[in-house]
Protein backbone atom coordinates (compact mmCIF):
# COMPACT_ATOMS: atom_id res chain seq x y z
CA UNK A 1 0.00 0.00 0.00
CA UNK A 2 1.88 3.68 -0.95
CA UNK A 3 0.86 6.92 0.28
CA UNK A 4 -0.62 9.05 -2.19
CA UNK A 5 1.68 11.87 -0.60
CA UNK A 6 4.90 12.75 1.15
CA UNK A 7 4.39 12.28 4.72
CA UNK A 8 5.37 14.91 6.47
CA UNK A 9 7.82 14.35 9.69
CA UNK A 10 7.55 15.81 13.35
CA UNK A 11 7.30 15.11 16.67
CA UNK A 12 5.05 13.54 19.27
CA UNK A 13 3.55 16.13 21.84
CA UNK A 14 0.48 13.90 23.29
CA UNK A 15 -2.88 11.91 22.43
CA UNK A 16 -6.05 12.96 24.06
CA UNK A 17 -9.93 12.25 23.48
CA UNK A 18 -8.70 9.19 21.66
CA UNK A 19 -9.12 10.65 18.21
CA UNK A 20 -6.72 13.27 19.18
CA UNK A 21 -2.97 14.29 19.27
CA UNK A 22 -1.02 17.08 18.80
CA UNK A 23 2.50 17.47 17.24
CA UNK A 24 4.65 19.56 16.74
CA UNK A 25 5.72 21.02 12.68
CA UNK A 26 9.44 23.04 13.14
CA UNK A 27 7.81 25.65 15.34
CA UNK A 28 4.28 25.21 14.37
CA UNK A 29 1.82 22.95 16.73
CA UNK A 30 -0.84 21.04 15.13
CA UNK A 31 -3.81 18.69 15.79
CA UNK A 32 -3.76 15.59 13.79
CA UNK A 33 -6.37 12.94 13.49
CA UNK A 34 -5.17 9.50 15.28
CA UNK A 35 -6.63 6.60 13.31
CA UNK A 36 -6.34 4.24 16.11
CA UNK A 37 -8.73 3.65 18.90
CA UNK A 38 -6.45 1.29 20.77
CA UNK A 39 -4.35 1.47 23.59
CA UNK A 40 -0.81 1.87 21.74
CA UNK A 41 0.58 1.11 24.48
CA UNK A 42 4.40 1.82 25.27
CA UNK A 43 4.20 4.38 21.41
CA UNK A 44 2.72 7.70 23.36
CA UNK A 45 5.95 9.20 24.73
CA UNK A 46 6.75 12.90 24.38
CA UNK A 47 9.03 13.46 21.53
CA UNK A 48 8.85 10.43 19.58
CA UNK A 49 9.56 11.16 15.72
CA UNK A 50 6.27 10.73 13.98
CA UNK A 51 5.10 10.57 10.47
CA UNK A 52 1.58 12.27 9.35
CA UNK A 53 -0.28 12.53 5.95
CA UNK A 54 -2.32 16.13 5.01
CA UNK A 55 -5.48 15.95 3.09
CA UNK A 56 -6.51 19.32 1.93
CA UNK A 57 -10.29 18.22 1.41
CA UNK A 58 -12.51 21.59 2.96
CA UNK A 59 -15.31 19.17 4.52
CA UNK A 60 -12.62 17.83 6.84
CA UNK A 61 -12.06 19.16 10.41
CA UNK A 62 -8.77 17.86 10.78
CA UNK A 63 -6.21 18.27 7.58
CA UNK A 64 -3.27 15.53 9.24
CA UNK A 65 -3.93 12.35 9.96
CA UNK A 66 -1.26 10.15 12.42
CA UNK A 67 0.08 7.55 9.81
CA UNK A 68 3.94 6.91 11.30
CA UNK A 69 5.87 6.35 15.07
CA UNK A 70 9.22 5.48 15.43
CA UNK A 71 10.19 4.06 19.17
CA UNK A 72 13.45 2.46 19.36
CA UNK A 73 14.00 3.46 15.62
CA UNK A 74 11.53 1.33 15.08
CA UNK A 75 8.77 2.44 12.82
CA UNK A 76 5.56 1.25 13.68
CA UNK A 77 2.35 1.90 11.43
CA UNK A 78 -0.31 2.91 13.69
CA UNK A 79 -3.25 3.57 11.07
CA UNK A 80 -5.52 0.54 11.16
CA UNK A 81 -7.97 1.53 8.59
CA UNK A 82 -4.80 0.86 6.73
CA UNK A 83 -4.49 -3.01 8.01
CA UNK A 84 -6.97 -4.57 5.88
CA UNK A 85 -5.66 -2.56 2.73
CA UNK A 86 -2.49 -3.76 3.59
CA UNK A 87 -3.47 -7.37 4.10
CA UNK A 88 -5.76 -7.34 0.77
CA UNK A 89 -2.49 -5.92 -1.06
CA UNK A 90 -0.54 -9.23 0.19
CA UNK A 91 -3.45 -11.77 -0.65
CA UNK A 92 -3.65 -10.47 -4.06
CA UNK A 93 0.30 -10.19 -4.63
CA UNK A 94 0.74 -14.13 -3.21
CA UNK A 95 2.88 -12.32 -0.43
CA UNK A 96 1.19 -14.68 2.15
CA UNK A 97 2.47 -17.88 0.83
CA UNK A 98 0.01 -19.85 3.02
CA UNK A 99 -3.19 -18.62 1.30
CA UNK A 100 -1.64 -17.60 -2.28
CA UNK A 101 -2.98 -18.21 -6.00
CA UNK A 102 -6.29 -17.76 -5.02
CA UNK A 103 -9.44 -17.99 -7.14
CA UNK A 104 -11.59 -15.19 -5.49
CA UNK A 105 -10.84 -12.51 -3.33
CA UNK A 106 -13.87 -11.07 -1.04
CA UNK A 107 -13.53 -8.65 1.78
CA UNK A 108 -15.84 -8.09 4.64
CA UNK A 109 -17.93 -11.20 4.43
CA UNK A 110 -20.37 -12.11 7.17
CA UNK A 111 -20.07 -15.57 8.52
CA UNK A 112 -23.43 -15.13 10.57
CA UNK A 113 -25.88 -12.52 11.98
CA UNK A 114 -23.35 -11.25 14.16
CA UNK A 115 -20.09 -12.13 13.33
CA UNK A 116 -18.25 -10.64 9.78
CA UNK A 117 -14.72 -11.53 8.72
CA UNK A 118 -12.25 -9.19 6.89
CA UNK A 119 -12.07 -11.87 3.64
CA UNK A 120 -13.53 -14.72 2.26
CA UNK A 121 -11.19 -16.52 -0.17
CA UNK A 122 -11.81 -19.11 -2.54
CA UNK A 123 -8.89 -21.80 -3.51
CA UNK A 124 -9.46 -24.71 -5.26
CA UNK A 125 -13.11 -25.07 -3.99
CA UNK A 126 -12.43 -24.33 -0.46
CA UNK A 127 -13.63 -21.58 0.97
CA UNK A 128 -11.30 -19.92 3.62
CA UNK A 129 -12.25 -17.45 6.04
CA UNK A 130 -8.76 -14.65 7.12
CA UNK A 131 -9.22 -12.40 9.85
CA UNK A 132 -6.66 -9.86 10.20
CA UNK A 133 -5.58 -8.06 13.62
CA UNK A 134 -2.81 -5.52 13.57
CA UNK A 135 -0.15 -5.40 15.94
CA UNK A 136 1.54 -2.34 16.99
CA UNK A 137 2.76 -4.02 20.92
CA UNK A 138 6.36 -4.45 21.26
CA UNK A 139 7.80 -4.12 25.01
CA UNK A 140 11.05 -6.25 23.94
CA UNK A 141 13.09 -5.00 20.75
CA UNK A 142 12.40 -8.01 18.48
CA UNK A 143 8.75 -9.25 19.78
CA UNK A 144 5.38 -8.47 18.68
CA UNK A 145 2.72 -8.78 20.91
CA UNK A 146 -0.94 -9.29 20.73
CA UNK A 147 -2.85 -7.87 22.33
CA UNK A 148 -1.93 -4.50 23.83
CA UNK A 149 -5.38 -4.17 26.13
CA UNK A 150 -7.77 -6.76 26.67
CA UNK A 151 -10.16 -7.40 23.99
CA UNK A 152 -13.42 -8.85 23.95
CA UNK A 153 -14.12 -8.61 20.56
CA UNK A 154 -11.01 -10.45 19.64
CA UNK A 155 -11.87 -13.35 21.80
CA UNK A 156 -15.30 -13.50 19.77
CA UNK A 157 -13.68 -13.79 16.46
CA UNK A 158 -11.37 -15.96 17.70
CA UNK A 159 -14.56 -18.34 18.50
CA UNK A 160 -16.38 -17.76 15.65
CA UNK A 161 -13.45 -18.83 13.44
CA UNK A 162 -14.04 -22.55 15.40
CA UNK A 163 -17.81 -22.67 14.37
CA UNK A 164 -16.74 -21.33 10.47
CA UNK A 165 -14.20 -24.67 11.00
CA UNK A 166 -17.37 -26.71 11.99
CA UNK A 167 -19.25 -25.52 8.92
CA UNK A 168 -16.40 -26.57 6.65
CA UNK A 169 -14.75 -23.60 6.12
CA UNK A 170 -10.78 -23.54 6.41
CA UNK A 171 -10.47 -20.97 9.37
CA UNK A 172 -6.96 -18.28 9.23
CA UNK A 173 -5.56 -15.62 11.53
CA UNK A 174 -3.26 -12.73 10.19
CA UNK A 175 -1.22 -10.45 12.86
CA UNK A 176 -0.30 -7.92 10.41
CA UNK A 177 2.49 -7.23 12.01
CA UNK A 178 2.98 -3.34 11.59
CA UNK A 179 6.54 -3.07 13.53
CA UNK A 180 9.68 -2.65 11.62
CA UNK A 181 12.50 -4.82 12.43
CA UNK A 182 10.35 -7.26 15.07
CA UNK A 183 11.52 -10.52 14.50
CA UNK A 184 9.20 -12.87 16.57
CA UNK A 185 5.49 -12.54 17.76
CA UNK A 186 3.53 -14.10 20.45
CA UNK A 187 -0.05 -13.55 22.45
CA UNK A 188 0.52 -10.62 25.52
CA UNK A 189 -1.04 -13.47 27.68
CA UNK A 190 -0.24 -11.22 30.60
CA UNK A 191 -2.46 -8.45 29.06
CA UNK A 192 -5.24 -10.39 28.11
CA UNK A 193 -5.60 -14.24 29.87
CA UNK A 194 -8.95 -14.83 28.20
CA UNK A 195 -7.39 -14.15 24.82
CA UNK A 196 -4.69 -16.51 25.19
CA UNK A 197 -6.86 -19.25 26.87
CA UNK A 198 -9.15 -18.70 23.26
CA UNK A 199 -6.12 -18.81 21.18
CA UNK A 200 -4.67 -22.09 22.49
CA UNK A 201 -8.77 -23.28 21.63
CA UNK A 202 -8.74 -22.07 18.62
CA UNK A 203 -5.23 -23.61 17.66
CA UNK A 204 -6.22 -26.78 18.69
CA UNK A 205 -9.95 -26.56 16.90
CA UNK A 206 -7.82 -26.21 13.91
CA UNK A 207 -7.61 -22.27 13.03
CA UNK A 208 -4.16 -21.57 11.47
CA UNK A 209 -2.38 -18.30 12.71
CA UNK A 210 0.09 -16.66 10.73
CA UNK A 211 2.43 -13.46 11.68
CA UNK A 212 3.97 -11.73 8.90
CA UNK A 213 5.42 -8.71 9.11
CA UNK A 214 5.85 -5.29 7.23
CA UNK A 215 7.89 -3.46 5.53
CA UNK A 216 7.24 0.54 6.60
CA UNK A 217 8.63 3.78 5.12
CA UNK A 218 7.14 7.12 4.60
CA UNK A 219 6.29 6.03 0.50
CA UNK A 220 4.48 2.69 1.48
CA UNK A 221 3.47 -0.12 4.09
CA UNK A 222 3.34 -3.33 2.63
CA UNK A 223 4.26 -7.41 3.71
CA UNK A 224 7.33 -8.19 4.14
CA UNK A 225 8.10 -11.41 5.62
CA UNK A 226 6.64 -14.44 8.01
CA UNK A 227 7.94 -14.11 11.30
CA UNK A 228 7.91 -16.96 13.82
CA UNK A 229 4.94 -16.86 16.71
CA UNK A 230 6.82 -18.58 19.57
CA UNK A 231 3.89 -18.93 22.28
CA UNK A 232 3.67 -22.76 22.97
Amino acid sequence: MQFTKTLIKGKFIKRYKRFFVDIKLDKEIITAHCPNTGSMKGLLDEGNDVFISKNDDPKRKLKYTLEIIKVNKNLIGVNTHFANKIAYHGLSHNLIKEVSNNSTIKPEVFFDKETRFDFLIEKNKQKIFVEVKNVTLFRDEKVAEFPDSVTSRGSKHLKTLIAAIKEGYKSYLLFLVQIQGAECFKIAKDIDKEYYKNYLLAKKAGVIFLAYRCKINSKEIKIEKKIKIINA
